[in-house]
Parts: C-alpha cells; sequence; structure tokens
C-alpha cells in the first residue's frame, strides 16, 4: 500500500461523521473479584491491558470491543473473538453501518485521546458516556472493509514478524549458551589446553580452585538512606536498580570521600548481585558511581592469573549453592570464596573469551534488531492507519447528519 494507492482508494469517498453514541452501544461489564471467580479458562477483562484472571463462565460471546474502565490502564482498547467475561471495563458494539474491525482500527488510532478521558482523584476511570462524544468517519461499508483489509494485512506483518525475529532470537541464545557452557567445561578446557602451542608443561594445565583463592570479596561502604536524595551528581544503585535506570544520588563530595577511604572497584570489574536474583553481573565500567554494600559486590583479584573477561562468563555458568549444597536466596561473601571454579593459561582464557564474546555479539545483534524492526513495522502501520482514518473532510451543512464529502489532501 502506497500513498497513491490510499489517495485512489480515498478519492470522492462520501463519509459521514457521527458521534460514536448515535452509531454505538455502550455496555458495562458485571463486577466480578479473583476472589470471587470461579477458576477456568474464561478471560475476565478488567482494567489492564492482559485479563486479570480467569473465570468458568463468560457474559459476552462473539466479535468485541472492550475498553479498560479503571487501573492504570484505564482506557485501554481490546478486540476480542472469543468468549469473555466483561469486569471492569465496558464493551463499544456498533451498528450495522459500521464494521467492528474498522471501529477497532478506529480506536486504536483514538487510543491516547482515550487514556486523556481519565478522571478521579484516587483509582483512575474511563467512561462511556465520554467516549460516545468522540466523532468518528463512517465512509460505506465497502471503503470500511477495504481500509480494514489493508490495515489487517499490516498487522499480520508485524506479528510475523515479532514471532520470526523472537524465534531467532531464541534461537542464539540457546546456541550461546550451549556453547558457552561446554566451552567452560573441565573436559573442554583440557581438551582446547592441549591443542595450543608450547602444551605439555605444568603451567598449561587446567587448575581448580576457588574464588576465594584467587582474590577477596570487596563491597563499597554503607549508604544511609538520608544520604541520597531523587537527584544528585552520582548515581547510588540499590539491588532493585543494578543494571537498570538509578532512583537515588549522592553528592559528589560523599562520593570523592568514600571513594578514597573504601573499597572502590576499578575498570572491568565484575560486579555482583548478592540478594534478590543472585549472580546476575554487571562489568563497571568507571563512570562515577556508587553501589549498595552487600547487595552488589566484587572480586579484587590479581588479573595475571585469571583474568576479569574470564571471570565474567564463567559468572554465568556458576551454580550458587549454600555451604550445605542448598540452594541460596542470598550470596554471602562465604559462598562466593567456596565457588570452584577451572582456571587454564592465560592464553586459553583470552581464547575462550575470544569465542564467546563473538556468540555473544551474535546474539545481541539479533536481541537488538528484534524491537527496532518491529518498531519500524508498527511506525509504518501507524502512518498508514492515521493517512487512512484521518479524513480530510469539506462540511456539507445541509445534513443533518453531518455528511461530508471527503478530498484528501497531503501536505
Amino acid at each position: 500500500m502506497t500513498e497513491k494507492n490510499i489517495l485512489e482508494l480515498l478519492k470522492n469517498v462520501d463519509v459521514q461523521w457521527k458521534t460514536l453514541g448515535e452509531v454505538a452501544e455502550f455496555q458495562r461489564g458485571q463486577t466480578i473479584t479473583k476472589k470471587s471467580a470461579t477458576d477456568g479458562d474464561i478471560p475476565v477483562v478488567a482494567g489492564g491491558r492482559e485479563p486479570a484472571y480467569y473465570h468458568n463462565e463468560s457474559n459476552r460471546q462473539g466479535t468485541i470491543i472492550t475498553v479498560a474502565g479503571s487501573g492504570a490502564y484505564a482506557g485501554f482498547v481490546s478486540y476480542w473473538t472469543k468468549p469473555i467475561f466483561l469486569s471492569d471495563a465496558f464493551s463499544v458494539e456498533p451498528d450495522e453501518n459500521l464494521d467492528v474491525r474498522y471501529l477497532y482500527h478506529w480506536l486504536l488510532n483514538q487510543q491516547e485521546r482515550i487514556y486523556n478521558l481519565k478522571q478521579g482523584s484516587g483509582i483512575p476511570h474511563v467512561y462511556g458516556k465520554d467516549l460516545a462524544k468522540f466523532e468518528i468517519p463512517i465512509p460505506p461499508l465497502s471503503v470500511q472493509k477495504e481500509i480494514v483489509q489493508i490495515l489487517d494485512k499490516m498487522t499480520e506483518i508485524v506479528q510475523e514478524l515479532t514471532a520470526e525475529l523472537t524465534a531467532e532470537l531464541t534461537l542464539r541464545q540457546k546456541q550461546y549458551s550451549y556453547y558457552r557452557d561446554l566451552l567452560l567445561s573441565e573436559d573442554y578446557l583440557n581438551k582446547l589446553s592441549a591443542e595450543l602451542d608450547n602444551v605439555g608443561g605444568a603451567n598449561d594445565k587446567v587448575e581448580w580452585t576457588t574464588l576465594g583463592e584467587v582474590g577477596a570479596v570487596r563491597m563499597c561502604k554503607r549508604i544511609l538512606k538520608n544520604q541520597t536524595s531523587n537527584d544528585g551528581d552520582v548515581p547510588f544503585y540499590k539491588i532493585g536498580t543494578f543494571g537498570k535506570t538509578p532512583d537515588a544520588f549522592i553528592s559528589k563530595e560523599l562520593f570523592g570521600e568514600y571513594k578514597e577511604r573504601f573499597s572502590y572497584p576499578k575498570v572491568g570489574d565484575i560486579l555482583i548481585s548478592a540478594s534478590g536474583t543472585i549472580g546476575r553481573t554487571v562489568r563497571f565500567s568507571g563512570e562515577d558511581s556508587y553501589f549498595q554494600d552487600s547487595n552488589i559486590v566484587w572480586v579484587e583479584h590479581d588479573e595475571s592469573k585469571v583474568t576479569n573477561d574470564y571471570l565474567y562468563y564463567l559468572y554465568q555458568v556458576f551454580k550458587w549453592k549454600s555451604q550445605d549444597g542448598g540452594t541460596i536466596s542470598r550470596l554471602y561473601n562465604r559462598d562466593l570464596e567456596n565457588q570452584k571454579l577451572a582456571i587454564p593459561s592465560l592464553k586459553l582464557q583470552s581464547k575462550v573469551v575470544e569465542i564467546l564474546d563473538k556468540f555473544q555479539a551474535m546474539t545481541e545483534d539479533v536481541s537488538g534488531l528484534l524491537p527496532e524492526e518491529i518498531e519500524q513495522r508498527q511506525k509504518q502501520y501507524t502512518y498508514y492507519r492515521d493517512q487512512l482514518l484521518s479524513f480530510s473532510t469539506a462540511v456539507n451543512t445541509d445534513s443533518s447528519t453531518h455528511t461530508h464529502t471527503h478530498t484528501h489532501t497531503h501536505g
């Protein structure tokens, strides 16, 4: 579909403009709570973008458009072709002059306006009576169906692309994990060691040791809550914002003092989450930042024995265990220190890192491509939806039904 095709499709189309309340009925759902719902497979449509929970009976069947009635996503538009239980939401059901799928695409085009209908000082609500005031362009049904055909095809393309790229990313991630685990296994490290030049000496053998024998666990000085602010000079990463966007800061003066007096990571050190989802890692870039004591730690070690790049991949395959062998919810210093690891020669460490860097780059390429490609296709769909549904009109004042003759212009 090109702009020229759109111009031809919409050329000289008579469009009626009516309020949504004139051409559609709004029906509120029947409130049901998770506690009162009976386990089943019928989606309960309420205030979210996904079903709130599931019930064992429906109160709406057939093709139906729903709008979330309250909560953070009040106003979110959904399209259903299977039975649902309509709860804290309302349905928008068009009359015979309005194609239901056309109405759905048009409502998507109005999604931001619908969100802006939210009202209430507590939990925000959206009401059908307010949406009913929106004016909708109504071309002949045959044109509505052509528009639907175009937009549905573009939706299908976006969905197919998403599925293909997601499958490709999943495959790459599995491939990467397989080769990472293989390369870092004792048998394979010994095999690679034997294949390198100058093999056979004691220094070329893979050595088993513990992290405690390699280095010492370090952490930043404790930061008190009253020493932080919502904005400031230096980001302070807590366990909840580790590897994400910081929501707390400390002063440059405090940072300078603590960095000078207490432990602080060097560029390249691998920071490890010691609580929450334990074992997550972030490579320290050297930018001014501070980290929550005991929850975010690192191992200070001699890189002439084991490199940070090699440790970065080892941390990904470690199965963190407590001293008694059980699963742990917190990583204590002793758990880190007792973790066993295989250390080959620096030459072999470099070889392993080189291979895994390539695999990781391939995975990241697809991972970066996924949202980028989908966003481009989504923008394309949105652009054509706007073109097809934003009718330029000249008002016919003689018509009581607000009939307008469409004259499409492009500037």
